[in-house]
């Protein structure tokens, strides 16, 4: 059986630095919360997070990437951006880091 390819779909990372202005450090025990409460019940089909290093202004900073494949839907998209908002809130970053990518994803062995 060929795969299924959805043909219009967006691909999202957004990267969130883990330093908290003051020296701390967003623990992997409120990474896992923010994960469960914010980003698992917008998209609970499934999505991918990695760490990296990143630079921001001038320093070195541990990040942690988050991709999202969505179909092109506002909604959907208005979702990631609520997910960024709400990252910026709660561990008080300046910024979020959003991309968009126009991409085909397919679907193997489903």
């Amino acid at each position: 059986m060929p795969p299924r390819v959805e043909p219009a779909v967006l691909s999202e990372r957004l990267f969130c630095g883990l330093s908290i202005p003051g020296g701390g450090k967003v623990s992997q025990e409120q990474l896992d919360a923010f994960i469960v409460e914010v980003v698992e019940p917008r998209f609970p089909q499934g999505f991918t997070m990695w760490r990296a290093q990143g630079r921001w202004r001038g320093g070195s900073e541990e990040t942690m990437v988050l991709e999202i494949l969505h179909p092109l839907n506002e909604r959907l998209a208005r979702a990631v951006g609520e997910i960024a908002d709400e990252y910026k809130r709660r561990f008080q970053q300046e910024a979020v880091m959003r991309v968009m990518m126009p991409a085909r994803m397919e679907l193997v062995g489903e």
